[in-house]
């Protein structure tokens, strides 16, 4: 049912894919991380099998001690993994579920610092709509900043407007992720930004409001940058 969404992001995982390899300087020797490995990884994380996911990403992030960007969305990863199995052991020990955190706005001149994740932490219907919380909805208007990883949306090159993502790693493997994990981040009137295959810091205004095209809600969350840089590592 989402159809065109799942094209364009898929579209976009391809193109991003083409441009870090293009980018990428040419190995001489053997690369550090077993492909096998990152595909059994993958496979299992994306299947929600998270107990056979996390020994083989523990395993993969050791090997990638080289490739920082890449190692950060695979630790990322392992938390997903150590979170849904230390809820699935207390559910399984009778523990109440986990509440969710209500956002309270940032005091006046201040900015909000949050994870993509943290900002969406509630379940979205993305079909149906209308299901956004209201404690979410007060953060319209506020400063925020945010880290997250580049795709392009339209343009490969002097890119003005584009989708911040928390991990690359799954949407490469066809997993886009939630409307509600996806940022889609506008550059300052006049400005354009160049594509970066690392983790970025966004900071500007939020704007939140179900944005639809061709009768599919398409995003929740928006960003009009003041500043987009490199995360710090």
């Amino acid at each position: 049912m989402k159809k065109k969404r799942l094209i364009v992001l898929l579209a976009t995982c391809v193109l991003i894919a083409a441009m870090t390899l293009l980018s990428a300087p040419v190995q001489t020797t053997q690369p550090a991380a077993d492909g096998r490995l990152e595909y059994r990884a993958s496979r299992a994380f994306d299947s929600g099998d998270y107990a056979t996911a996390l020994p083989l990403l523990r395993k993969l992030v050791d090997e990638l001690k080289d490739k920082p960007a890449k190692k950060a969305m695979v630790q990322d990863h392992i938390k997903v993994c150590e979170n849904a199995l230390a809820k699935s052991a207390g559910a399984a020990a009778g523990s109440a579920p986990p509440i969710r955190t209500i956002h309270q706005p940032p005091p006046a001149g201040q900015v909000l610092n949050l994870a993509i994740k943290e900002l969406g932490n509630f379940d979205y219907d993305a079909d149906k709509g209308g299901n956004i919380p209201d404690d979410v909805k007060r953060l319209s208007g506020c400063r925020i900043r945010l880290k997250g990883f580049m795709m392009p949306i339209d343009q490969s090159e002097k890119i003005t407007r584009f989708a911040l993502v928390p991990s690359l790693f799954s949407c490469c493997f066809g997993q886009p992720p939630q409307v509600q994990h996806t940022i889609i981040v506008s550059c300052p009137k006049g400005k354009e930004a160049e594509f970066s295959p690392d983790e970025v810091l966004v900071e500007g205004t939020l704007h939140v409001e179900e944005r639809r095209d061709d009768g599919y809600i398409v995003s929740i969350f928006e960003v009009a940058a003041s500043s987009i840089a490199n995360a710090p590592k």
